[in-house]
């Protein structure tokens, strides 16, 4: 065990992260990180596109989907998206299958699973919309599903690794057999794929706090790191882990977007501000698409040389013009 002083260790986390300015391809860089986290909130842009933009600047978003769609490097599974190398241990979680809610609620809906497994194997793939509702399907409405509970079916079914992610419509997902899209590999336990997966957490973190302090991965490099400037997605994982954060750059941090406007202390989807490695602000941009213009509507801390890290963000998202407060 190499245990490490937090200055060590925030050069670590970054470097190991590859804020450091040395990541060079969208797939080695979602190799190295591990996954990117997929979620709608696009105030800016999708945040598995923005934890890309923080490492490797302005890139091509269409190689992403690349990757996924054409080249089948990356695979999209359980709101994540992975390489494709890791579908051996994905699969022993698919194996491991869904919590016992999910698995009464299976049970209940026997046919309606028949019934969606069946569409798909004939028609697939399909969008959820493709799939009529199953005749025996009684509609209701609830606060996660709605009116329809195909979203609810698809979601577990492919947790279980019977249906698949194949590609996507615009935010729409497209569905299909899972057979017909994973290839076949090798077969893990889900110990041996947990054991293997708690190596590349840490491989990819650099260092984690345990009872005697900062431990860096043998591999962790502690090397000086370059004044470069970037923001940070919410759901970075250089701050994903919020106590972590804290504890490793003295910053507290919270998205504040489901608080109540008035009781927030910044704002709606602040993101801090990464130069080097310390963390030393946060700004609230906006990205409006229909008038092309990055908007600042907020900064917080010390922010001087926020304005770089704006410029290469409205280069990324193709923005006209950057609007800030003076």
């Amino acid at each position: 065990m190499r245990i490490v002083s937090q200055d060590e260790a925030r050069r670590i986390a970054v470097r190991a992260q590859l804020l450091d300015g040395t990541a060079t391809t969208v797939l080695d860089t979602v190799r190295r990180l591990g996954y990117l986290q997929i979620d709608p909130i696009s105030t800016v842009a999708p945040p598995q596109q923005l934890i890309l933009w923080s490492r490797l600047g302005s890139y091509d978003p269409g190689e992403l989907e690349r990757l996924l769609w054409e080249d089948r490097k990356l695979v999209e599974w359980h709101a994540f998206i992975w390489p494709s190398e890791d579908l051996p241990l994905l699969r022993a979680r698919m194996r491991r299958g869904v919590n016992k809610n999910a698995r009464e609620w299976l049970a209940e809906n026997r046919s309606f699973r028949r019934y969606v497994l069946r569409e798909l194997e004939q028609r697939g793939p399909l969008l959820s919309r493709e799939i009529a509702d199953h005749a025996g399907l009684r509609r209701e409405d609830h606060d996660w599903w709605g009116a329809r509970k195909m979203g609810l079916m698809l979601e577990i079914l492919a947790v279980k690794g019977q249906v698949a992610v194949v590609g996507r419509r615009g935010k729409q997902r497209v569905w299909d057999i899972a057979e017909r899209w994973y290839p076949e590999t090798e077969k893990i336990s889900f110990r041996e794929a947990e054991r293997a997966f708690d190596e590349k957490r840490f491989r990819a973190l650099g260092v984690r706090l345990t009872r005697k302090g900062w431990e860096a991965h043998p591999d962790a490099d502690d090397g000086p790191v370059p004044e470069r400037v970037t923001l940070l997605s919410p759901f970075d994982r250089l701050i994903h882990d919020r106590n972590r954060a804290e504890a490793l750059f003295d910053f507290y941090y919270r998205l504040e977007m489901y608080v109540p406007k008035a009781k927030r202390e910044y704002g709606y989807y602040v993101l801090p501000l990464l130069v080097g490695d310390k963390i030393v602000g946060r700004a609230e941009p906006r990205f409006d698409r229909k008038t092309r213009t990055l908007e600042l509507l907020g900064v917080w801390g010390e922010t001087s040389r926020l304005r770089e890290a704006l410029e290469s963000l409205a280069v990324f998202l193709g923005a006209e013009r950057i609007e800030a407060p003076d």
